[in-house]
């Protein structure tokens, strides 16, 4: 059964979220807000030496490992927010404890919508991984929600390379709620409409719209779900039960173990969407699974 706070936060959710989002006017009026400024908030960057170079136009922010001089892991991490929204005060406390657990940690400020598009993000991805360390660790594709949908589609374009022509493969993914399938076509997304605190197929229908900027919401580039899947890093998926995103996150579970792709998929009971990023004993736990995964050696980490 879900804890106390989770079920708490639900109804709160509920109440004071969803249903501003799951008007059309509402949800076209957050997404064409003014933009606030991506950089970390003052703690966050004092405590951790953030650095900050401009890629292609665009900011991209460099945490160094907390307390140690060498990297366990780089990590690319992928913020969610629908594609409109900018990098949450609970991205930088999760990018935090990757920080303090000895990761390198990469967080690329991608233009959002309806401004920018994807068309520019995959191009800024690449330009930022080109310039990240090689001799630093292991490398891992992280990010959540729609963050961690364009991470699997930015990895999936990297498929194509010939060796040595690119910069290099992940040796893991870590995605957490991925916005996987912008059609948001899945007829059991109806019935999970119905529990999940958080997300309106509304608002997500018009973001999505715009991150597309007039391309088709089912190319894999936006839907990575239908992408290639042979060849993929080792892929770990979280999301809760309550989470309206869970019936596509599972069709991609599939996909990827026809492919042959070694996947764990981890399902919370009665959470929602992104719940690791949240200060409560499910978020906890997933979080500390994630952090001991990525320290867990495995036979592509060479």
């Amino acid at each position: 059964m879900p804890s106390l706070a989770v079920r708490s936060l639900s109804l709160l959710l509920r109440v004071a979220r969803k249903r501003p989002m799951a008007t059309l006017e509402e949800a076209r009026r957050q997404i064409t807000a003014p933009k606030r400024d991506p950089a970390p908030p003052a703690w966050f960057a004092e405590r951790y030496g953030v650095g900050v170079r401009r890629v292609g136009g665009f900011d991209s922010f460099t945490v160094p490992p907390r307390g140690r001089e060498t990297p366990e892991r780089v990590v690319l991490y992928v913020h969610g927010g629908s594609y409109v929204h900018e990098i949450s005060h609970w991205h930088w406390v999760f990018v935090a404890r990757l920080a303090d657990a000895g990761c390198l940690v990469e967080v690329p400020a991608y233009g959002l919508a309806p401004r920018h598009t994807h068309r520019e993000a995959l191009p800024f991805l690449e330009a930022v991984h080109r310039e990240l360390p090689t001799d630093a660790g292991p490398l891992v594709f992280a990010g959540d929600s729609a963050g961690a949908g364009l991470a699997l589609s930015y990895t999936q374009s990297l498929l194509g390379e010939e060796a040595g022509s690119g910069p290099p493969m992940p040796r893991r993914l870590v995605l957490i709620s991925p916005w996987v399938d912008l059609t948001l076509s899945h007829p059991d997304i109806r019935e999970l409409d119905r529990v999940d605190p958080w997300l309106s197929p509304v608002g997500l229908r018009e973001s999505a719209l715009a991150w597309a900027g007039g391309d088709d919401l089912a190319d894999p580039r936006l839907s990575p779900v239908n992408g290639p899947m042979e060849g993929l890093p080792p892929t770990d998926l979280h999301i809760g039960t309550h989470d309206l995103l869970l019936p596509d996150v599972r069709r991609l579970r599939d996909r990827l173990v026809e492919a042959g792709v070694a996947v764990d998929l981890q399902e919370e009971k009665g959470a929602f969407h992104v719940y690791p990023l949240v200060p409560y004993p499910e978020g906890r736990a997933a979080r500390d699974r994630i952090i001991a995964a990525l320290r867990e050696p495995r036979a592509t980490d060479g």
